[in-house]
């Protein structure tokens, strides 16, 4: 995944088209590709402002523990100082889920708990 342009470079692409010249040479006098300089134009044109979008998926909210937080969070609670192999043992008993341990630390940020 690639990193995005700084604002600064935004501005500067949008000010340059906002004085009549086109996207396309905007893209090719700052570096850009012709595509990337007319997505931040039609930004600002739409929305007044070109900011970058978030990169990624939200925490905790895909992947192969997101359907089986609330039992976790269930077990948590029942006994708070269950630790990460416990956790690992009663998913895989109980649900058939084998994980990382690494995995299930990640599972809880969108809970706002930790395991």
């Amino acid at each position: 995944m690639g990193t995005p342009e700084s604002s600064d470079l935004r501005e500067l692409i949008c000010a340059y088209v906002a004085k009549g010249n086109s996207a396309r040479s905007a893209g090719r006098l700052f570096g850009v590709s012709a595509a990337t300089a007319v997505r931040f134009a039609a930004g600002h044109r739409d929305h007044g402002a070109v900011v970058p979008k978030r990169q990624g998926r939200p925490a905790a909210k895909f992947g192969k523990l997101a359907p089986h937080r609330d039992f976790l969070l269930e077990l948590v609670q029942a006994e708070p100082h269950i630790t990460l192999k416990e956790l690992a043992a009663a998913l895989s008993e109980t649900l058939g889920v084998d994980v990382q341990l690494s995995s299930l630390p990640r599972a809880s940020e969108g809970a706002g708990q930790w395991f």
